[in-house]
């Protein structure tokens, strides 16, 4: 099936945020999707130009797709070069319940299925548990590689959160207000010092509260009726989405799911890690095609 591509631009705020839309060339599902990226990362990780990606087989198959990018990423405008001065609290806030109503808008008021990488999981849960009437707008949740705080130790551990996001992020990002890490080769797109601020206590560990006001997500979370659930992990995810942070953060949001861990032990072509459960090539004849009779009918036994 023919997919076309448009850049829409939403406005929020003093900022434009870029969405992907990936029209079907025969539509066939009435719910659409939102897709949200993670952190060091844009919507590029759910689509190509070419036509690969989660985002693009999802339209081959009749959906309609958005693929957003939060503020300051991939095509919003301005930049986070420009524009520094937000933080994790406004993902939550401001540009998800924008994206969500605009989307449900432009679909006769419809429910959207909200699919997320990593932390766009975080960000997902965050504003549902904060803003309950999305919960009834939401058809279902899908989490790749979603967790909040990270309990597992070792050496990669120890290098990529202690080391680098914990410590050298935050101190390279105060020198410009962001952490450039495009030009460090450390991420697909930048980040404000503040998002580093309010990300690093829930990643170590800390309750789930907001940093900047102290919502308690936790609390909410408890009295929320969630919509179905699946969180999908990848076995060789050692620490960005260990297949235990994973489970830890579905029983923090109360939510009956759906568990599934990629990997050889469990029918899939390979063990997969926290990227490449997107990326890889045989991804869209692997487990892509899990995601089509869910979407048609989400339920959690």
């Amino acid at each position: 099936m023919t997919v076309l591509q448009h850049s829409l631009f939403i406005p929020c705020g003093e900022h434009q945020l870029h969405m992907r839309y990936l029209q079907p060339e025969r539509p066939v599902h009435r719910e659409p999707v939102l897709l949200l990226h993670g952190a060091l990362e844009n919507g590029r990780i759910f689509y190509t130009e070419s036509g690969k990606g989660l985002a693009c087989f999802l339209a081959q198959h009749g959906f309609h797709v958005y693929v957003a990018d939060l503020r300051g990423r991939g095509l919003s405008r301005p930049p986070i070069a420009m524009q520094p001065d937000h933080g994790q609290h406004e993902l939550i806030t401001e540009d998800l319940p924008t994206l969500q109503r605009w989307v449900a808008e432009r679909h006769s008021r419809c429910q959207v299925h909200w699919i997320a990488h990593s932390w766009g999981g975080v960000i997902m849960a965050s504003t549902l548990a904060r803003f309950p009437v999305f919960a009834e707008q939401v058809a279902s949740l899908t989490f790749f590689g979603s967790k909040r705080a990270i309990s597992v130790h070792g050496v990669e551990r120890w290098l990529k959160v202690d080391l680098v996001w914990n410590r050298l992020a935050p101190l390279l990002a105060r020198r410009k207000g962001f952490l450039a890490a495009r030009t460090l080769t450390i991420g697909a797109d930048d980040e404000p010092v503040r998002y580093l601020q309010e990300t690093i206590p829930w990643v170590n560990g800390g309750p789930w509260h907001d940093p900047l006001d102290g919502f308690a997500y936790d609390v909410a979370a408890a009295q929320l009726n969630w919509p179905p659930l699946w969180m999908i992990c990848a076995k060789a995810d050692k620490v960005l989405g260990h297949p235990m942070d994973v489970r830890r953060f579905a029983l923090e949001m109360g939510a009956k799911m759906r568990y599934t861990q990629l990997g050889r032990d469990n029918g899939n072509r390979c063990d997969y890690d926290h990227i490449n459960m997107l990326t890889a090539p045989q991804a869209p004849e692997d487990h892509f095609p899990q995601l089509l009779p869910w979407l048609a009918s989400p339920h959690v036994t």
